[in-house]
């Protein structure tokens, strides 16, 4: 009888060890810097903000536009950036209210540390070109993506060429209104 009480009690364990404890309820967690097919999700759009019109992070992206373009293995802002870049520093300096997180991306190809680095410089060089048209450098934070968050997973030049980026992603701190 004593030589059945470690094995009962071995058996009971592995019993417990198999009940769940009682569920909380899922909590559905937004990344707002995934990839959902429709460009990033912003900050208006996560909390269920209702900002509409000139200053919205949604009218940032579609009218004033949020990406700039680089070439293979390249910092230097082309023509078509510096337009854009324009814009956006003229709608930052007009809605002071609003923030803003310039990130770096690469191509997929080449070392993870070599494209966190080259992402760090485009995010660095957008960020200079805003802070040279006004925008205070308080409000202008830049983060690297690397290769880790490609626009298009791809293995052709013309699908790198969209990874090779900066994407000026706008919120609304609310600070001064």
């Amino acid at each position: 009888m004593n030589a059945r009480l470690p094995l009962v009690a071995a058996c009971l364990l592995g019993l417990a060890a198999c009940a769940q404890p009682p569920q909380a309820p899922t909590q559905i967690v937004n990344d707002p810097y995934a990839n959902t097919g429709a460009g990033a999700l912003y900050q208006g759009q996560l909390a269920g903000g209702s900002l509409s019109g000139e200053a919205s992070a949604e009218y940032f992206r579609s009218q004033v536009g949020d990406t700039v373009l680089f070439g293979a293995e390249q910092t230097t802002l082309g023509a078509d950036a510096r337009a854009t870049l324009a814009r956006q520093a003229e709608w930052l300096n007009k809605h002071a209210t609003f923030s803003a997180v310039v990130q770096g991306h690469a191509e997929e190809t080449g070392t993870r540390e070599y494209n966190l680095a080259l992402g760090a410089r485009r995010a660095s060089a957008v960020q200079e070109y805003l802070v040279a048209q006004g925008v205070p450098a308080s409000r202008i934070r830049t983060l690297s993506f690397g290769k880790e968050r490609p626009a298009e997973v791809c293995s052709d030049e013309s699908c790198y060429a969209k990874n090779r980026r900066a994407v000026t992603v706008v919120s609304d701190s609310g600070a001064g209104s």
